[in-house]
């Protein structure tokens, strides 16, 4: 038991930072996502006795914290602080501070993805921040490849749109 719990906390320090990373995609605040990441880390230690090897253990590691976040964002939506529109912002000098303008970019788009159904959502966040190929994502997700690969061209589509509607 000693030697599984001293390898399990080599697991955790070699995936603690993409774990982590993962979570914060689902909610971007550092409180929520280490305890998400805690929780993922805690089911697949209670779970490791069915990991039978098939994927490689960083895929499963992956599935069960993209369920961990998913219960956990069906429980409690997140509550999100309206945007200010840049149109309402006091009138500013030419030189606009490059950072903040990303800040707000980036924003938007957290905003934007947190307002998507939450399979599209995990396929977004699993693809374009994880640079997951499709196979892994379905894996992770526990759906065919073609499902994961529409769950991203409908994610993206219904993005575009959320974010065109609030310029």
């Amino acid at each position: 038991a000693a030697g599984d719990r001293a390898a399990f906390e080599a697991l955790v320090t070699r995936h603690q930072r993409s774990v982590y990373r993962l979570c914060y995609r689902f909610v971007p605040n550092h409180e929520d996502a280490s305890e998400l990441a805690q929780d993922a880390f805690v089911r697949a230690y209670r779970s490791l006795g069915k990991f039978e090897g098939q994927a490689q253990f960083s895929t499963w590691l992956h599935r069960i914290t993209v369920n961990v976040c998913l219960n956990r964002l069906a429980l409690k939506t997140p509550k999100l602080a309206p945007l200010k529109s840049v149109e309402s912002a006091p009138a500013r000098e030419e030189a606009v501070d490059e950072a903040m303008l990303r800040g707000e970019r980036a924003e938007r788009v957290r905003v934007a993805i947190a307002q998507l159904p939450e399979k599209q959502r995990a396929t977004l966040i699993l693809r374009v921040y994880h640079d997951l190929p499709h196979e892994e994502i379905a894996r992770a997700l526990g759906s065919s490849v073609g499902a994961a690969k529409t769950n991203l061209f409908h994610a993206l589509g219904n993005l575009r749109k959320l974010l065109a509607t609030e310029e």
